[in-house]
């Protein structure tokens, strides 16, 4: 079993002349503890359940680009880019950008995005639900495309790109964010490498729906990685982390990702890089 970091706040001692350093702790830290992977949010104002909305809040590839150069090992991605924030041709050339200069550590984190005061707040596109859909499933067609030597025109209902090129040239895995059974779950079943599913998921009955779908596409079901996010309280012990990860991996989770109250911090590290050691050793259901 596999275990990430997410870092979804910026609110650190010494306020935002200290957002250097601390970030750098904790891209550093997550690479030497062992761990898996490192996320950040795509999300331009801070988000309800992590902080008040004026709170800092880092651009997702700038602040992902930065870890880059400060890693070597983990892979990189967000968890998750809202489909509608970027034009397709350039959010793929950003995490292409990305790849390249990680050293082909890059993941593609995707959904259809949901926080619409943020978009509204910053003038970004966020058209119905039902669009937004639309444009996610037209935004994995122009990426499977780009991530190919085929750089012909592409055609969709809303997005039109004269030429495909993308150089250079990379494959990074694509993750789908969400939980929906009808779309989210085929999207992953067509086009994605993982799933993300937030913590509170019923996950046996939703990664039966995704075996439904890959079996209604002649998708191999074990070809995807399922991941889960998990926000680990201040205090709890490591036997409790480990007991909660291996009833994860029980269900059939592979990769748990984890939010901790402060990823800089020693003790948080201490605690990540122990449970890295300890969960490497389960196999996950299905595996």
């Amino acid at each position: 079993m596999k275990l990430g970091l997410t870092c979804p706040r910026f609110t650190w001692p010494g306020g935002d002349a200290a957002i250097s350093e601390r970030f750098a702790a904790v891209a550093r830290g997550a690479d030497e503890a062992g761990l898996h992977s490192l996320w950040v949010m795509d999300h331009f104002f801070q988000i309800p359940n992590f902080g008040a909305v004026e709170d800092p809040m880092l651009e997702a590839y700038g602040a992902l680009s930065y870890a880059a150069a400060l890693t070597s090992r983990v892979t990189l991605g967000a968890l998750v880019t809202g489909a509608v924030y970027r034009a397709p041709g350039l959010l793929v050339k950003q995490v292409s950008t990305l790849d390249a200069l990680s050293g082909g550590r890059a993941v593609l984190g995707i959904g259809a995005g949901w926080y619409e005061a943020e978009a509204r707040g910053l003038g970004l596109r966020f058209p119905s639900l039902a669009e937004r859909f639309e444009r996610l499933e037209e935004t994995l067609q122009i990426a499977r495309q780009m991530w190919s030597e085929d750089d012909k025109p592409y055609e969709g209902r809303h997005y039109r790109l004269e030429r495909t090129l993308n150089s250079p040239q990379a494959r990074p895995p694509i993750l789908i964010g969400g939980s929906g059974e009808k779309k989210t779950l085929r999207l992953v079943a067509e086009y994605a490498d993982a799933c993300n599913f937030l913590d509170g998921a019923d996950v046996r009955h939703k990664l039966g729906v995704l075996r439904a779908h890959c079996e209604r596409l002649g998708r191999p079901y074990e070809e995807i990685e399922k991941t889960l996010h998990l926000r680990v309280p201040d205090g709890q012990s490591i036997e409790e982390s480990v007991q909660r990860c291996g009833d994860l991996a029980a269900l059939g989770i592979d990769h748990v990702i984890v939010a901790v109250p402060d990823a800089a911090a020693d003790s948080s590290l201490a605690h990540l890089a122990e449970l890295a050691t300890r969960i490497s050793t389960i196999t996950p259901a299905g595996r």
